[in-house]
């Protein structure tokens, strides 16, 4: 999961917003140690912040801060749900999550405002056109939206069937081996007989 977050952050592989980091968060809070399930993915998403930072030239920004506190969310909503739960009740909760991510991030961008918008108003229609259209210079935020959900769905429906198949395949292997030792135990092997000399 690690590796292809990693790989979904390279500039320029794949459209704006479209990132396995929300199904990462939701996936590590489900699947993951309660330390690792903060750890883990808080750590490589700093690191991949801090590399592409470094290529874009800038500095750490805070209102990058925001992201995080929507990674927690995610996280926190996948340390809620159990990981028995089925495939698309699990699914259904990565998209909501990823939902949840893009209006607690834009709402944010909306109230502190740091590129300075002008028609960001602090009522209504302020928020409204910040979860809509954006700012100037970047393609509207109905587009981040739509790219939010449809990578939360693909990365959460692939890393949630990828674990509910390795479950499987290892409650198979273990049936099989179980079954092998109940077959062995109930028919022992013979036991050599003595011979008796003539």
């Amino acid at each position: 999961m690690l590796l292809v977050f990693a790989l979904s952050r390279w500039p320029g592989l794949m459209p704006m917003n479209f990132s396995a980091a929300y199904a990462l968060a939701f996936c590590s809070g489900l699947y993951f140690s309660p330390r690792m399930a903060w750890l883990a993915p808080m750590g490589a998403m700093l690191l991949t912040d801090l590399l592409l930072n470094a290529y874009y030239d800038m500095f750490f920004q805070w209102y990058q801060l925001g992201n995080y506190l929507g990674y927690a969310l995610l996280i926190g909503l996948g340390r809620w749900m159990h990981r028995s739960a089925h495939w698309s009740r699990l699914l259904s909760a990565g998209i909501l999550g990823a939902l949840c991510f893009y209006l607690v991030t834009n709402t944010l961008s909306w109230w502190f405002n740091p590129f300075e918008e002008e028609s960001y108003t602090r009522d209504m229609t302020g928020w409204l056109l910040a979860l809509t259209k954006g700012t100037g210079g970047f393609p509207p935020t109905w587009m981040f939206l739509r790219n939010t959900i449809a990578s939360g769905a693909l990365f959460t429906g692939l890393f949630v069937g990828a674990a509910k198949w390795a479950e499987a395949t290892q409650e198979s292997a273990d049936h099989t081996e179980t079954d092998v030792e109940s077959e062995t135990d109930s028919h022992p092997l013979p036991e050599e007989s003595e011979e008796v000399p003539a």
